[in-house]
């Protein structure tokens, strides 16, 4: 049990790093959309630089970002437990050696039938805003190459319980994308009229080589063996290809969901592309800093515990991961359902600016819906790793081929009713059907592992969290008539005294009233990590 705790207070350690580089990374891709929509508005400019993204970022999850690292993981962490660095070094290098292969051919294609691509995406934009997707699109294909270099030193990198340069790999990535545009927006409109937003473009790709760059220093420090061999015989290679193919089967089809919403916005009004991406961004930063955080940090774990033959502690430690994503993510939706527009108001609206009130509107209407799914899509992060810890990636495609198919029915019904709204519910409900499909196939391949304790655990996060929200709701109310919503200042202190408001009842509510035990792991994280650095202050006085 002693082990099992240590293990436990370990993956929070790495978890509590990876979320103070994601908070960082998070503020300066904040900043990247302030400079963005401020200097462009959230308008068709903004629609065609955020539709750029759709071809090179299909690319990269489709070969290294989604199917290729869920593979690699597992496989490579197992030669590691199993002491067989060099065969792990060896499927490393093959693996390597054929995606440089595939993505200079993917990208070759994909700049010969850019147009027609784009035509598929965006069948809504006008001509001009078409020819503008097309020059962007080719010019952030350099972005896919080096994000799969990264993708794949990052895989590497976490399978030895390294997470220092990977979590810093999203902070140099938004300051490249920062400095890019700083510098290049105004130039580039200058030789390129009607283009000054590829300053940005060539930021993207600029992050991403930067990247790419802070990893090399780790690979070496942990003295990676290349070899220039292209053997798909290799028993790990084989292994990897069975499990990489039930992936990229589920990430095709889950790529057409995406595909039809932005096919779908695209016939909206002007800006309603970027309005949704804002909104999923926003929605996107409680599950990056937290859940994407945990699940990282708890996959090498499960990986060993799995190849190990642990099976118990394998599912306490999958069910405790569970259990405080939902914890520290459900709060957060609430939060965000509640207080959508001041947030968008406070983040984008600045005076002079091109980020307009209905803007904030339009983009708050998104975040509402996208909200209610937030809590699922936590926690499918950590229970998808669970399956591919086992090995398993048939399970997890099988399951989301049937939420791409309710996600892309409920998103034509509700577009013309609800318009970007629509889009964004049918986001959040086809993420909880994914997740309650996961949960059930879980307990039928390794059998019960507390679903009681997590249906207590969830009830009580949900009334706590309502608690909370009707707190913060009041605290907002109260301070708007009090301070007023006019400049940065008043909005500033609005926002501040609802979070810590609602972040203190919820606190009390969860652990001095309901004794959760996942508060209590949450507090007392950072009660020692805050006694660290105390006692650290001492020593250095003395």
């Amino acid at each position: 049990m002693e082990n099992q705790q240590g293990s436990r207070n370990r993956v929070y350690q790495a978890a509590g790093f990876i979320m103070f580089t994601t908070v960082i990374s998070k503020v300066l891709g904040y900043l990247r959309d302030v400079f963005i929509y401020n200097q462009f508005g959230q308008n068709r400019i903004t629609d065609v630089y955020n539709a750029a993204f759709t071809i090179p970022d299909l690319l990269y999850t489709i070969l290294v970002g989604g199917a290729l690292c869920s593979a690699f993981v597992p496989i490579f962490t197992s030669y590691i437990a199993t002491n067989k660095k060099e065969e792990g070094w060896q499927v490393a290098s093959i693996v390597f050696n054929w995606v440089m292969v595939l993505l200079v051919v993917g990208i070759g294609l994909g700049c010969i039938f850019t147009p027609q691509l784009v035509r598929l995406i965006v069948p809504g934009f006008e001509a001009d805003a078409m020819d503008m997707v097309v020059n962007l699109t080719r010019l952030m294909f350099l972005q896919a190459l080096f994000m799969s270099l990264s993708g794949i030193s990052m895989g590497i990198l976490n399978s030895f319980k390294q997470f220092t340069l990977p979590a810093l790999g999203g902070v140099i990535y938004n300051l490249g994308i920062i400095l890019g545009g700083l510098f290049l927006a105004g130039p580039i409109e200058k030789i390129w009229p009607g283009y000054g937003i590829a300053g940005y473009s060539v930021g993207v790709v600029l992050g991403a080589a930067l990247n790419f760059a802070i990893q090399v220093p780790g690979l070496r420090k942990l003295g990676m063996k290349y070899t220039r061999s292209f053997n798909l015989k290799n028993p790990g290679v084989q292994r990897l290809l069975l499990l990489m193919v039930p992936v990229l089967i589920g990430l095709s089809v889950s790529q057409i969901n995406l595909l039809v919403n932005q096919s779908l916005a695209s016939h909206l009004t002007d800006g309603a592309v970027a309005a949704l991406r804002t909104a999923q961004r926003i929605m996107y930063i409680p599950i990056g800093v937290f859940a994407i955080s945990i699940a990282m940090a708890f996959y090498p774990t499960l990986t060993t515990y799995a190849a190990n033959g642990h099976i118990e502690d394998y599912k306490q430690s999958m069910a405790f991961g569970i259990r405080s994503v939902i914890y520290i993510c459900m709060p957060a939706a609430v939060g965000l359902a509640v207080l959508r527009e001041p947030i968008i108001r406070f983040m984008f609206e600045f005076q002079g600016g091109k980020f307009t009130p209905e803007s904030t509107s339009a983009t708050a209407y998104a975040l509402l819906f996208y909200s209610i799914g937030i809590f699922a899509y936590g926690a499918i992060h950590v229970i998808t790793r669970a399956f591919y810890s086992l090995q398993d990636t048939v399970t997890p495609v099988l399951a989301g081929v049937a939420t791409i198919l309710v996600n892309v029915i409920l998103s034509f019904y509700l577009v013309d009713k609800m318009a970007q709204g629509g889009l964004a519910l049918a986001y959040s409900l086809a993420g909880i059907y994914n997740l309650f499909i996961l949960m059930a196939l879980m307990r039928q391949k390794v059998g019960p592992y507390g679903g009681r304790q997590m249906l207590f655990s969830f009830l009580q996060t949900c009334f706590a969290s309502v608690v909370m929200g009707c707190v913060a709701y009041m605290m907002a109310c109260i301070s708007a008539q009090i301070f007023g919503d006019a400049s940065k200042f008043s909005q500033l202190l609005q926002l501040a005294l609802s979070i810590v408001s609602a972040v203190v009842v919820y606190l009390m509510v969860t652990e001095k009233m309901l004794f959760m035990p996942e508060a209590k792991q949450v507090t007392g994280v950072i009660m020692r990590r805050f006694q660290k650095k105390k006692k650290d202050l001492a020593d250095a006085e003395e």
